[in-house]
């Protein structure tokens, strides 16, 4: 099996700059999920907010 690029530094690469680019990309990579999160969140947020508005104003609408 052929290992992905980047993914194991060779014998001659500083084992301090390959974790620093291990870290790099799990932040970036962490910071995505966060923002995926996020972009749900407010998603579902204003879906609540236009559910309890319908749900006001079919209250006050006068039954039929």
């Amino acid at each position: 099996m052929i290992p992905l690029f980047g993914c194991c530094p060779g014998p001659d690469a500083d084992p301090r700059q390959a974790m620093r680019r291990h870290q790099e990309r799990r932040l970036r990579m962490l910071r995505f999920w966060r923002d995926a999160a996020e972009r749900q969140l407010a998603a579902l947020d204003a879906s609540i907010s236009t559910l309890e508005q319908q749900m006001q104003r079919a209250a006050q609408e006068p039954q039929a």
